[in-house]
């Protein structure tokens, strides 16, 4: 078979703010491989069909001499995310021709892996496409279900505030903290989210850029679980309880900052990210001494370590109740890998709608 061109998307050049796409990370179209003939070396070769748009992928446009609790990418190359790709070829005889991995792949049409170190077999197991594997049954899904089942302990009647309540994370979270009978509330950037967040059951909805974010949280509230949805990487968040409140925080900055005053005694808050930080200066927050004042404890976790626990209930329940319609999810899909800088702009301002997915290639 003659070479076939294996399309890539590289990491150009280190962003001071927003990435800009065509010259933070460009597409790149010369390199080719032969399907048939490409040596493998003992390793497997991968189609890659669909590839996550995080968040978390800013913190690692950034020089490699800054440290971080994940790499940074290399310039030249393509970047990586979350994705799943199918089998071509095989000489590891633990991976099966047609067999489908999912983990951290290259953004780029084919790879040669060594290994399978760091990914798992993953099977279809409801009638949903694979972009919902790498968003509502997939990491986002498990962040929301782990921190959730992990930090919340949501008791009926209590009061929980999510922000970033239409995206990947806090769409589900949401849906959860209603089927525990919390009251919800849920904020996020435009009418549009509002609308959705309002879809998903959240009890009130508003749009911090144009409503009193500590207005309406005094009126609300008093806030028993914050959950913050700070999105710098996919499996950092941290989860502050209040009493009986609870607050899931993506955002943070000034969101933090009225969570915190509007908080009840002893509420839990779980952070899992800082969006508001990752492209501009971080807003200094003024009322820290709260947490003391209040005792509000803070649990911040990391979702791949907590997984293991709830897995297998993840997988038993999650997907089948996104087939069925108990939960909701929206995708924001982009096809090619030709704009993928469009779509990482995008999530970095808030503009997409739903979870940001990249169909490479169809199976």
């Amino acid at each position: 078979m003659a070479p076939i061109t294996n399309g890539q998307h590289i990491f150009n050049e280190i962003p001071s703010g927003y990435p800009i796409p065509g010259k933070t990370t460009i597409y790149d179209a010369t390199e080719t491989i032969e399907l048939d003939s490409t040596p493998l070396n003992g390793g497997v070769l991968l189609k890659i069909l669909v590839l996550s748009v995080d968040p978390y992928i800013r913190g690692r446009m950034r020089d490699p001499s800054k440290a971080s609790y994940n790499t940074a990418f290399e310039l030249g190359k393509p970047i990586a995310g979350y994705g799943i790709g199918v089998v071509l070829r095989s000489e590891n005889a633990t991976v099966k021709v047609g067999a489908h991995l999912y983990g951290i792949l290259p953004f780029q049409e084919y790879t040669v892996l060594p290994d399978t170190k760091g990914l798992t077999f993953i099977e279809k197991r409801e009638n949903l496409p694979w972009s919902v594997y790498v968003g509502a049954a997939g990491m986002p899904g498990q962040t929301a279900y782990v921190g959730w089942k992990k930090f919340s302990n949501a008791k009926p009647g209590e009061v929980a505030f999510i922000s970033t309540g239409a995206g990947a994370v806090g769409s589900i979270v949401v849906q959860l903290a209603k089927r525990d009978g919390l009251k919800v509330i849920a904020s996020a950037g435009s009418d549009e989210k509002v609308q959705f967040m309002k879809e998903i059951g959240a009890d009130v909805a508003f749009n911090y850029k144009t409503a009193n974010t500590l207005e309406v949280l005094q009126k609300e509230g008093p806030i028993d679980v914050y959950v913050l949805l700070i999105p710098y990487h996919p499996h950092l968040c941290s989860v502050l309880i209040m009493g009986h409140d609870r607050y899931w925080d993506n955002v943070g900055g000034e969101t933090l900052e009225a969570a915190l005053e509007a908080a009840t005694k002893n509420a839990r808050f779980i952070e899992c990210g800082m969006i508001s930080s990752y492209n501009a200066s971080p807003y200094h927050i003024k009322n820290l001494m709260t947490i003391v004042a209040k005792e509000i404890s803070i649990s911040g976790f990391i979702v791949s370590s907590k997984l293991p626990e709830f897995r297998d209930e993840f997988f038993s329940e999650v997907p089948a109740m996104l087939a069925n319609g108990e939960l909701k999810y929206r995708e924001d899909i982009t096809q090619g890998l030709e704009r993928v800088g469009e779509a990482i702009l995008a999530v970095q301002k808030g503009d997409n709608v739903g979870k940001s997915v990249i169909v490479v290639a169809d199976e």
